[in-house]
């Protein structure tokens, strides 16, 4: 037996790029990165997060490089230096499905009817009724491929929920708890 594969079920093929199936298969918890920007309030969902540190605290995201929010947090004349993090919770799918989608308008419109506040180290909005949300600062900027490794510093820990199930993203869908 040892040394030996043993199947979960019958191995699908996988059409196309067999490498982003095979990430669809990895089940991850959903964020929610915003960020107060000149112009505007922005905002999409992430993930790709990990901490990365308990002391000093520091959190890593990973963004698709030609994102907007990778162009503000990157832009060679002021970068964005500040943004928050949500740790969305499981009643927050509707949500996560507005900020993922492509032509979204700015967080501020879509943040307007649900409870959130601004972040007092950030200045960016939180939405309320998540998981947790930290206010982070840009330590360094990593570009991966065609993503951007966003290393932070963790500045503030804006509300910890006292329970709650996390909203997990699975095979391209947020499946039920």
């Amino acid at each position: 037996m040892e040394n030996q594969l043993i199947l979960n079920g019958p191995l699908m093929p996988a059409a196309g790029n067999d490498f982003p199936s095979a990430l669809s298969a990895w089940a991850a918890g959903v964020t929610l990165l915003t960020i107060a920007d000149d112009r505007d309030d922005i905002g999409t969902t992430v993930s790709a997060f990990m901490p990365l540190s308990l002391d000093p605290p520091m959190v890593a995201v990973a963004l698709i490089a030609e994102s907007y929010p990778a162009e503000v947090l990157s832009r060679p004349s002021l970068p964005a230096a500040r943004f928050a993090l949500t740790l969305l919770g499981s009643s927050q799918k509707l949500l996560a499905g507005q900020f993922a989608a492509a032509g979204r308008p700015s967080a501020r419109l879509i943040l307007d009817a649900v409870p959130h506040t601004r972040g007092a180290d950030s200045g960016a909005l939180i939405p309320l009724g998540g998981l947790a949300a930290l206010e982070c600062s840009v330590a360094r900027r990593v570009p991966a491929g065609d993503h951007l490794l966003v290393i932070s510093s963790v500045a503030g820990v804006a509300y910890v929920a006292e329970a709650g199930d996390p909203l997990i993203r699975f095979r391209g869908r947020y499946p039920a708890p």
